[in-house]
């Protein structure tokens, strides 16, 4: 009972996690998406080539894009609208 307690929390652990990352692959896609007027297949093919390039995760790559996205300076609504 006490093995399958801890196989159970392990499991939870990895899905939190796993959740985690679609949403930050999400987002990253969504960025991309929105700069370039991209599909979505096309945004995420694009997180793996950068993935690949640097030998870094696809939630890496993501998660940088996420943060250097929030750095940048908001768009004026009235010329989005205009």
């Amino acid at each position: 009972m006490a093995d399958e307690l801890s196989r159970l929390r392990e499991e939870n652990v990895h899905l939190r996690i796993a959740l985690k990352s679609r949403d930050i692959i999400g987002q990253a896609k969504g960025i991309l998406m929105e700069r370039h007027g991209i599909e979505a297949d096309e945004a995420f093919g694009r997180l793996v080539e950068m993935s690949q390039d640097t030998n870094v995760k696809v939630r890496e790559v993501a998660e940088n894009l996420v943060e250097l996205r929030a750095d940048l300076p908001q768009p004026d609504a009235d010329r989005l609208l205009g």
